[in-house]
């Protein structure tokens, strides 16, 4: 486990730690330790609840953007906004730079960059912070892209409504049954860079049937910044996943 975040503390469906498997993990013994971690869990929960709000008096969507380092978020959101009609903007996560933060504004996207240092993941105190920079008013949704990690990013909860995790054809098709706890919390699973797909030993089939499995709930996308395709149908899926507006509206 990392050691200032926790990621090893695993929930229920319902969003609660599953007390059996955080004390089989031996590094995760000592009564002190896990008192320390539900504590900064918490604190961040009620923080993240705060973010939804925030997000939802606004009449915004927000979708944490999850995956390993080099499997296409950024590029993703660069092509997404050519092949769709919603409004949106983007809350950056990464350990140092702006690139992408840059390549999105290059785009006509607004975007804030989150520096983490040597954080592997974004919490819901960042996205706060962050949420004081972005505009939400003329927004139908906004990205959280989290930082590039299939491990600690699963354990926070940022204020998002939906989680969208990408898996690229270069991985392969195993990184899903070695990584089940970020495809269990997944709404909706991109199988990206499907355009390489002659190049590489990837079973599409089989990757799909191991996210089943793990999550029958998750909806499934095949997609490519090759293909307009794709991309119109993840703006379906975006826009079929937005909150209640008219609720949001009752709220503020």
């Amino acid at each position: 486990m990392c050691k200032d975040c926790g990621c090893s503390l695993t929930r229920t469906g319902d969003g609660h730690h599953h007390h059996d498997e955080i004390h089989s993990n031996p590094q995760l013994n000592d009564a002190k330790t896990l008192s320390v971690i539900h504590k900064i869990l918490d604190k961040n929960d009620i923080e993240a609840q705060h973010n939804r709000d925030h997000f939802e008096q606004s009449g915004v969507t927000a979708f944490n953007l999850m995956s390993s380092p080099g499997s296409g978020k950024t590029t993703l959101l660069e092509h997404l906004h050519e092949h769709t009609a919603l409004n949106y903007a983007v809350i950056e996560g990464d350990l140092e730079t702006s690139r992408d933060a840059d390549r999105l504004k290059a785009k006509g996207i607004d975007a804030f960059q989150i520096q983490t240092g040597s954080a592997c993941h974004l919490d819901a105190f960042m996205v706060h912070s962050a949420l004081h920079n972005i505009d939400l008013k003329p927004l139908d949704i906004c990205f959280i892209e989290n930082v590039g990690n299939l491990v600690c990013p699963a354990s926070y909860d940022v204020g998002a409504h939906k989680n969208i995790v990408l898996v690229s054809i270069p991985e392969g098709d195993d990184k899903v049954e070695k990584y089940p706890v970020m495809f269990r919390r997944a709404d909706l699973v991109l199988i990206s860079k499907c355009d390489l797909l002659p190049h590489f030993d990837f079973d599409i089939e089989d990757a799909k049937a191991h996210i089943l499995k793990l999550n029958p709930n998750a909806d499934i996308l095949e997609v490519s910044t090759k293909s307009p395709e794709s991309l119109q149908a993840v703006s379906h899926w975006l826009k079929a996943n937005q909150v209640n507006t008219t609720q949001a509206s009752e709220v503020s």
